[in-house]
């Protein structure tokens, strides 16, 4: 049973439209992964749309080529080290959720493994089929069919980052193992 809270779907594009670092699952019959992203996006708002680039010659992208379906995790601070080692790891040879002791519960809609232990929210996505681009580029496109996320730091729609919720806020990738944390958050109001 889940631990975060349905998103409404006109909300899912919220959940990355702030540019995460995300944790990509595929499972395909017996076999599944996880691996970092560091570039993910809304494309559409309805019905909700992501794009997130997955080197085609990766071990997850063989299992969501397979299946047709993946999950877009979005890990907290807390998971800084998890999200390195996963995004630097092939799972080609060895099950890095069975290898890292990450735990999943199973998806609604369409039954991946999510990880929630950590993370502020996560999205199961059913691939796009582009078969003019699928061999030429790394960008993969889902409609969002089910999304939820944790009320600490998402609520009502909108990201709440504040002290209280500190090992929730978002990991940004900078390159060579370096992440920035989503903080110090700022209401903006109109000229």
């Amino acid at each position: 049973m889940s631990r975060l809270e349905p998103v409404a779907l006109e909300h899912a594009s919220r959940l990355v439209n702030h540019g995460p670092t995300v944790l990509v699952t595929s499972a395909s019959g017996s076999r599944r992964d996880v691996m970092a992203a560091a570039w993910s996006m809304p494309v559409e708002f309805t019905p909700p749309r992501i794009a997130v680039v997955i080197d085609k010659r990766t071990f997850t992208r063989e299992l969501i080529a397979e299946s047709g379906v993946f999950g877009i995790c979005i890990p907290g601070a807390e998971l800084i080290d998890l999200t390195y080692t996963v995004g630097t790891t092939s799972g080609r040879d060895l099950d890095k959720f069975a290898r890292y002791g990450i735990e999943t519960v199973r998806g609604p809609a369409l039954g991946l493994p999510l990880i929630e232990n950590g993370c502020a929210a996560w999205l199961e996505c059913r691939l796009i089929s582009e078969p003019h681009a699928e061999d030429a580029y790394d960008t993969c496109f889902g409609e969002v069919l089910s999304a939820a996320a944790d009320r600490r730091v998402f609520e009502n729609g909108h990201w709440k980052f504040d002290a209280t919720n500190a090992p929730l806020h978002t990991l940004h990738h900078l390159g060579a193992g370096h992440f920035v944390v989503a903080s110090n958050t700022r209401s903006a109001k109109p000229l």
